[in-house]
């Protein structure tokens, strides 16, 4: 005898998966431990850990609010007990965040105020007993500040609002900017905006605090030796020749000594065109690249040469107080390059470098 048994549904519905679901459990609760075990692995995880593991939301809930009560229950492990550190019970020197960006308004010597877009690096000291910080609360503090015209004022309120929230000795705040000035073109009389990478930072070392500048000037080095040689091809042989050239980066660091006058980003970087006038150019036609090959060839420098002139520039300054030169001749002749590290004072002596240094010496136009 044939029996025909009408069509299932090859899926059941979420009603009826949780009406088995449910049937499962009812019977789960007076079965034996063997009748269990003997069920499908599949099916018996359906029973465990718990008959009465809770269903969680997976709603977004979009109208709940936090209260005093809630947020003081909430966990904070940062700011747990010692026995929660991992690893060595040691100071860390710096802890926080790094390159949290938003515009900062700047005062300038010739135009007044220019807002510009600012990445900001905030660290502070932890102690050994301390198992961290809460790094949100370096971000709060220093918005606290940032709409307020920018100094070095300001930066001071904000580090000292996270040193105390954070109850921290020291601690320190770097901002990085990208500063733009417009400059003349060398003989056609145009004009076009050089920009500058540059760098303010506050440090407070065991109460003292410094504050320090850093400057990346882009410039054009010509080589003595090969301007020697391709003059002497010239004039012995009447060869055409041709001295190697090319894109050099100083990283120039200064402490600005305490009671000085404000030393304004125009004033540094006029300080390094004076020390080594062959900048790289913005505007140029044909008179302006013959004028380039004019002066470059007016102030050819060995890398050593331009540590030096740079450093003569800032030792004549009374606002500046410690200072450090890098550069870098990025060799047109040969495969590496050609760098130079000069300091002054004992703000930047260090006896070890980062090895990667001089590779950040590099300029993307």
């Amino acid at each position: 005898m044939n029996v025909h048994i009408g069509a299932v549904a090859s899926e059941p519905t979420q009603d009826e998966a949780r009406a088995a679901l449910a049937l499962l459990k009812q019977w789960a609760e007076s079965a034996s431990m063997a009748e269990r075990a003997a069920l499908d692995p599949a099916v018996s995880k359906l029973l465990t850990p718990s008959q009465d593991y809770p269903e969680f939301s997976r709603s977004y809930p979009q109208d709940f609010k936090v209260d005093a009560a809630y947020k003081e229950g909430l966990p904070d492990l940062q700011n747990g007990p010692a026995s929660l550190i991992k690893g060595a019970k040691r100071q860390i020197q710096h802890v926080g965040i790094s390159n949290f960006r938003l515009p900062i308004r700047y005062h300038t010597r010739d135009n007044g105020d220019v807002m510009l877009e600012t990445s900001v690096t905030g660290t502070v000291s932890l102690e050994a007993g301390k198992k961290g910080i809460n790094m949100s609360r370096i971000m709060r503090s220093f918005y606290a500040h940032a709409e307020k015209t920018f100094s070095f004022e300001v930066i001071e309120a904000a580090l000292d609002d996270y040193k105390s929230h954070l109850e921290s000795f020291d601690a320190r705040i770097q901002m990085r900017l990208s500063f733009p000035m417009k400059l003349q073109s060398l003989r056609s009389g145009l004009s076009g905006y050089q920009y500058y990478d540059i760098a303010l930072e506050l440090v407070e070392r065991d109460g003292v605090r410094q504050k320090l500048v850093h400057l990346d000037y882009v410039y054009s080095s010509t080589c003595p030796c090969s301007l020697e040689l391709s003059e002497h091809a010239r004039a012995t042989r009447g060869q055409l020749a041709t001295p190697h050239s090319q894109r050099s980066v100083a990283r120039i660091s200064v402490e600005i000594a305490p009671d000085a006058g404000c030393l304004w980003f125009e004033d540094l970087i006029e300080m390094a065109r004076r020390a080594v006038p062959t900048e790289t150019q913005v505007m140029v036609k044909r008179e302006d690249e013959q004028a380039f090959a004019e002066l470059n060839a007016a102030n050819p420098i060995f890398v050593e040469d331009a540590a030096r002139l740079f450093a003569g520039e800032l030792q004549a300054d009374p606002r500046v107080g410690d200072f450090r030169v890098l550069a870098s001749h990025q060799e047109s002749l040969h495969s590496h390059d050609a760098v130079s590290l000069l300091t002054e004072g004992s703000t930047f002596e260090q006896a070890s470098l980062d090895p990667r240094l001089f590779q950040s010496l590099f300029h993307i136009g």
